[in-house]
């Protein structure tokens, strides 16, 4: 058995709470713009001591309301400064904040007030408020319900006057670290949510020991974050608390489609992502210049980006032809990426799925260090992260200090340390199953190099093992064919076939680009393109990429292009993009039956 356990390099406090995080980072710098929220065509900072002034006096008004120290609150909301305002308004009125994606439908709104016995509800929105008003019968516990939109924190506010900042000071000291600080429900991708209780160690342990080391990304000066994945999901709230710890300077973004305008104006120093974010800058850089006929120059400058990158990682000399073809490639393309981002942006922390070597390195060339992490809501996010001092692209990285990892004789990562969550909520019989001793088992496949960099290799309960007893994990063919630009998801099945086949769905956005780089009918259909025999071509050189990659046996043998599209909303697909291949499995079972209906040689995959 495998195992690396690095001791935590901050002294641990246990009577420490999250509220401390931003006590202190008042203390040490009040007049640091710790925020900065749009207003007009630019952004207006918010200084550690004006945060901490709103948040006090918030606090006051949930405590006006009726809400008491232990309390569940349920917030539903996107990724905004409010977000984070509530955040530490709930931890300094005692409360104990229950996160709901604001994409939820009202049944999965419906389970996680029930199930955590929340007593109130915040929304953002009337769209929000809606679909809680469609369950408030069966959420009985719910008596208040505030909405943001409506101006019901500045009323709140208001309401709280008479609270003294003595009885906010009691409250936000009644917890200790082994306490409960949030209850956040798993994205249930293999079943039910389930709720896990976090604790106030959990988080300030691992911010103090993951800030410093990682201290060049979150403690250089002026270090600055845009967030515009759900702060709902445990890998960005994670880092909106390390943010304030660390004094970094935080934006938001809720709406993805204005994400490149809002980076040339916060220019960020580091970016906090999924792997598919960076899959589309990509893509759309490549498809872009094709369509302006650049496309030739834009796949040979990406190709010169990654020998450099690997190049470098292996600590070889760069050739002189590759270095002049590298800085002519830096005036012509690099530069104007890094421009589109902003300009000044140096690291990309990464999680939730593999990111894979080949954008690892182009990015790397940019510029740009991508340090890919790994963890689960159950271990607070990170228990493993690329260093900026120390990094090794296409693996999760070292273990972060104060947490253990060790491989079971199965392949299986478990985890122990700071960052693992107390207990599933009310399930005790599901908090057995998980643990061995002290020891978290995650269900991820992973095996660690000499160096201890990790490296995930699947879910363990979704290895497929094929009629002739071939044992294939389908993250290892799914992730780079997911990286072409007009594929939007794909599933590999086989279990307990005589081969490997695919269901795969087309990108809707990226599509009508691609169709028209091709001489095709941009305006094309779904269904239509499906059948189309170009578009059938080139899921077929995306799934010949990945077979290259794998054994003959392991290799998909045939793929049906559905004309569907998965998603949050028709539930294939949980809030962090990942999918739910049980769901897909069962309301695809005569596609995935078809696939085997016709023997093999009849189709016109590539089987060599």
């Amino acid at each position: 058995m495998v195992q690396f356990e690095v001791p935590a390099i901050v002294p641990a406090d246990p009577q420490a709470n999250v509220t401390d995080l931003l006590v202190d980072r008042v203390k040490a710098t009040p007049n640091l713009a710790l925020f900065a929220v749009p207003e007009g065509d630019g952004w207006r900072d918010i200084t550690a001591a004006e945060f901490h002034a709103q948040v006090i006096a918030l606090a006051k008004g949930l405590v006006a309301a009726g809400i008491e120290p232990g309390d569940k609150v349920g917030f539903i909301a996107r990724t905004t400064y409010d977000w984070t305002l509530v955040d530490f308004a709930l931890f300094f009125a005692g409360a104990v904040m229950v996160p709901i994606y604001e994409t939820s439908s009202p049944a999965q709104i419906a389970w996680n007030l029930t199930d955590s016995g929340a007593i109130a509800c915040i929304t953002e929105s009337t769209d929000h408020s809606a679909r809680l008003d469609e369950i408030r019968a069966e959420v009985p516990l719910v008596r208040s319900v505030w909405e943001m939109h409506r101006g019901d924190l500045d009323k709140l506010v208001s309401q709280g006057k008479d609270v003294t900042d003595a009885e906010i000071e009691r409250r936000r000291n009644i917890a200790n670290g082994a306490d409960i600080a949030t209850l956040i429900y798993t994205s249930g991708s293999t079943g039910r949510p389930k709720g896990c209780v976090l604790t106030h160690s959990n988080f300030v342990e691992l911010i103090r020991n993951a800030t410093r080391s990682n201290k060049e990304v979150f403690e250089s000066p002026g270090a600055s974050t845009l967030l515009f994945i759900t702060t709902a999901h445990i890998f960005a709230r994670f880092i909106s608390i390390l943010d304030i710890h660390a004094g970094v300077k935080t934006g938001h973004q809720p709406d993805t489609k204005q994400l490149l305008p809002a980076l040339g104006s916060f220019k960020p120093t580091f970016l906090l992502a999924v792997p598919r974010v960076f899959e589309k800058v990509y893509n759309s850089s490549e498809q872009k210049a094709e369509a302006g006929g650049k496309g030739k120059i834009f796949r040979a400058a990406a190709d010169a980006a990654i020998e450099h990158s690997k190049l470098l990682q292996d600590g070889k000399k760069i050739p002189f032809g590759l270095k002049i073809k590298f800085a002519l490639f830096d005036r012509l393309v690099y530069s104007k990426l890094r421009a589109a981002m902003g300009g000044r942006v140096e690291y990309a922390v990464s999680g939730s799925a593999p990111l894979g070597p080949r954008l690892g390195h182009f990015f790397h060339s940019l510029g740009i260090t991508i340090l890919e992490g790994y963890g689960l809501t159950e271990t607070t996010a990170p228990a493993t992260v690329n260093q900026a001092s120390k990094s090794k692209i296409g693996t999760v990285g070292p273990v972060i200090p104060g947490v253990g990892i060790r491989i079971a004789d199965d392949g299986e990562i478990q985890v122990r340390g700071v960052n693992v969550f107390k207990e599933y909520w009310r399930n005790p019989e599901a908090t057995a199953a998980t643990f061995d001793g002290d020891w978290f088992k995650t269900g991820d496949i992973g095996a660690f190099d000499a160096e201890g960099f990790l490296t995930i290799t699947g879910r363990k309960k979704e290895i497929i093992v094929t009629a002739g007893g071939k044992n294939v994990a389908p993250a290892a063919l799914e992730d780079p064919i997911r990286a072409n630009p007009i594929v939007g998801q794909v599933v590999v099945v086989g279990d307990q076939k005589p081969f490997i086949a695919a269901l795969v769905t087309l990108d809707s956005e990226m599509l009508p680009t691609w169709l028209g780089n091709n001489g095709l009918p941009s305006d094309m259909s779904l269904t239509d393109a499906a059948k189309n025999p170009a578009v059938r071509a080139e899921v077929q050189r995306a799934i010949d990429g990945a077979n290259a990659r794998v054994s003959r046996a392991e290799s998909i043998r045939k793929f049906t292009i559905l004309d569907t599209e998965w998603s949050e909303a028709s539930g294939h697909l949980t809030p962090k993009m990942s999918i739910k291949r049980n769901v897909i499995m069962a309301d695809f079972a005569g596609d995935v039956d078809e696939l085997y209906s016709v023997p093999v040689s009849t189709t016109n995959v590539s089987l060599g």
